[in-house]
């Protein structure tokens, strides 16, 4: 499964949702989705915008966990 750590990344980066909308172009209730790990899939143009806004790479916003070797489901 792959986990979304935009959370996380926003609160090293200090960015609150409503400034990350307005930096990239998405209305903050698809922001949330995306944080709170509910979406289904992310366009490469909304990674672009959003690894541009927080100054970061795809690897810092994604991580992927092996499901058969942690355990752990969701």
């Amino acid at each position: 499964m792959i986990r979304i750590k935009l959370d996380v990344v926003m609160a090293e980066r200090k960015m609150s949702l409503n400034r990350l909308s307005e930096l990239v172009g998405i209305t903050p209730a698809n922001l949330s989705i995306l944080k709170n790990e509910n979406g289904k899939a992310i366009r490469f143009t909304t990674l672009d915008a959003l690894c541009r806004a927080l100054n970061c790479q795809p690897g810092d916003l994604m991580e992927y966990i092996d499901e058969n070797e942690s355990g752990q489901m969701r």
